[in-house]
């Protein structure tokens, strides 16, 4: 697997990146997201995949929420043609990469590290001064509170595979055999695999616009389950719950699979 550890913009700041990115013409633009690299593509045997996250996990823990300062534009020139955001005061962002930049995660590097969030890479030279002109004044703080795992894909589409917080894991079960519980954005690679059931998701449309939406899952056991209901308020007179619950009803059994009951509904 070709996998990479970055910290990700977060939302609202993400998309004003990105913003920048269109104006500049990165052509990274839609298949990486807005991100600061800590480790730069690494090839990574499948079998030691639960090792990276291990890596992930542990370096993570160490860690606390930080900020830092992305700007003003800066570039490699001449050696590299990028157009980039420098960051400020990189203590905890250097800090966090020593932990990270561990074996399986390890690789050699052509470059020194230096932390920056991308904004156009193998630009042309004019537009990249140009760039650092119109946008000499751009600075603007991004908090960082986690820290991700992404694998590159077809198209080398690069996308988050598993997140860990920046705050230790609680244990429980202390005397016996201990129980460590860690929170994330999303489910992890490792924790996938024991998931045996097929997704399953009824989404309602009125006038083109997305009304709702109902995701669940069969199982093989013949069970099917309903995690998730969500109806946008303006479409409540036209019991889109209902309309959701019976659609994945129907769908289920037509899976062969009898609805039992949902854990979220809203």
């Amino acid at each position: 697997m070709r996998l990479g550890v970055a910290l990700l913009l977060p939302p609202p700041l993400g998309a004003e990146i990105d913003g920048l990115r269109r104006a500049v013409g990165d052509g990274a633009l839609g298949r990486i997201p807005a991100h600061l690299t800590l480790v730069p593509p690494v090839n990574v045997r499948e079998d030691r995949l639960g090792q990276a996250l291990a890596v992930l996990r542990q370096a993570a823990a160490a860690t606390r929420p930080f900020t830092v300062t992305l700007g003003p534009p800066a570039s490699f020139l001449p050696d590299n043609p990028t157009l980039h955001l420098a960051v400020g005061d990189d203590a905890p962002v250097r800090a966090l990469r020593e932990r990270v930049f561990v074996d399986p995660l390890a690789r050699s590097l052509t470059w020194p590290f230096v932390p920056h969030v991308t904004l156009a890479d193998e630009a042309p030279p004019d537009r990249i001064h140009a760039a650092l002109v119109a946008l000499g004044d751009y600075r603007v703080e991004a908090r960082f509170t986690c820290v991700h795992l992404l694998r590159e894909g077809p198209g080398r589409i690069w996308a988050p595979i598993a997140d860990a917080p920046f705050a230790a894991s609680a244990v429980v079960g202390r005397g016996g055999l201990p129980l460590e519980l860690a929170v994330s954005q999303r489910l992890d690679p490792e924790a996938a695999a024991l998931v045996r059931s097929e997704p399953l998701v009824v989404t309602a449309r009125a006038g083109g616009r997305v009304a709702g939406y109902a995701e669940g899952r069969c199982g093989p056991d013949g069970d099917a389950w309903l995690d998730t209901v969500v109806v946008d308020p303006e479409y409540e007179h036209l019991e889109v719950g209902r309309h959701l619950v019976a659609a994945f009803r129907s769908e289920s059994a037509a899976r062969g699979c009898a609805l039992r009951y949902g854990t979220d509904m809203g």
